[in-house]
């Protein structure tokens, strides 16, 4: 694939914060990653221009009726001065699952793979160097033709941006508190929360900024039927350590299939510890809890990796987790996933991809 590319007048002038300043999602790289779609010509013209604005009619149809996907994932910078990415065709698997539950046109593997490692190395300049900091990857597909009746557009925009992150844990890997909503509901099977489309988002935010006024960080969202079983916690997926076993709630049609979700299945059952996918209801969690035959929770994703999860609010009751503290098999596998993702920690399973 040729990409054309437009490099900025300005590009690597702009005055940098330090590592630990960074935050998240606050700083955008010079340059972004366009490809344009039509139902007559498919994926045509690949780009790479300096970042800007995007035009869209009023009537796009992704701003009335939510036809739209996106995918995150990370560069790392390699302790030999290379760039890595962790698992990217997972992420490229997703968007097209995504893609086909919102009625889009797929995106080649390799084209994304060739667009993401273009872009980066373009922009490498502000690849930070510090531990736990990274260069976010935001890859988003747009529905962009002009029609306010309900249905797929026969025109899309897919891009990519890029922001450098810093580290998630810039005061330790303390654990969280954790609000559980058994009122309002992230997605319901036969909906699209197996999806990563921005309307599964959006609805979210009332309940979460209800549980910061609380004092949580978190929303535990609870299946829509029943209002009982756990299904994610924020954008995350989540665990627990049940005795001897690590269990997350199985893939229901509602959550949300999390690549560091799936890692960290693997790595733990190459320690030979038991993982088990199933249901499992929020009285099981809270009995647990109080027993101590839950001894560890904690989330996953791309951001964090590993967030565990000291105290969980329910029916009034604020039930802590274990001791409170980080457990050490969230500890382990967030040392094992972290090291491999920046190449200081061997990669049996093959999923570091070196781009330079």
């Amino acid at each position: 694939m040729d990409i054309a590319i437009t490099k900025s007048p300005t590009a690597a002038t702009r005055s940098k914060p330090a590592d630990a300043d960074l935050g998240f999602g606050q700083i955008l790289t010079d340059h972004m990653f366009l490809m344009d779609y039509s139902t007559s010509r498919g994926w045509h013209s690949p780009r790479i221009e300096p970042y800007h604005d995007l035009t869209l009619d009023p009537v796009a149809i992704v701003l009335h009726y939510n036809q739209q996907v996106f995918e995150g994932l990370k560069a790392y910078h390699l302790p030999d001065g290379g760039i890595g990415l962790f698992r990217p065709d997972k992420n490229v698997e997703r968007m097209n699952a995504s893609t086909e539950r919102m009625v889009m046109p797929s995106f080649d593997a390799e084209v994304f793979l060739a667009a993401v490692k273009e872009l980066v190395v373009l922009d490498r300049y502000w690849l930070p160097t510090s531990e736990g900091t990274a260069i976010y990857i935001r890859p988003t597909m747009i529905a962009t033709e002009a029609a306010l009746g309900v249905q797929p557009s026969e025109t899309y925009l897919f891009f990519i941006v890029l922001s450098p992150v810093g580290p998630y844990y810039k005061e330790g890997f303390n654990p969280t508190r954790i609000f559980v909503s058994d009122e309002y509901i992230r997605a319901a099977r036969g909906g699209v929360g197996n999806a990563k489309t921005s309307g599964n988002y959006g609805p979210t935010l009332y309940v979460s900024e209800e549980a910061k006024e609380r004092g949580y960080t978190q929303v535990l969202w609870l299946d829509a039927v029943e209002r009982k079983y756990v299904e994610e916690v924020g954008t995350s997926n989540i665990f627990f350590v049940i005795e001897d076993e690590l269990v997350t709630p199985s893939l229901s049609g509602s959550i949300l299939s999390g690549v560091t979700r799936d890692s960290v299945m693997q790595v733990a059952r190459s320690w030979d510890i038991e993982v088990t996918e199933r249901r499992v209801s929020m009285e099981e969690v809270a009995e647990g809890c109080r027993s101590g035959k839950i001894s560890e929770a904690f989330a996953t994703g791309t951001a964090a990796v590993v967030s565990p999860i000291g105290e969980i609010g329910y029916m009034g009751e604020d039930i802590p987790v274990g001791e409170g503290e980080t457990g050490p098999l969230a500890r382990r596998l967030y040392d094992e996933i972290v090291g491999i993702q920046y190449g200081y920690k061997d990669d049996p399973f093959g999923w570091r991809v070196r781009i330079a």
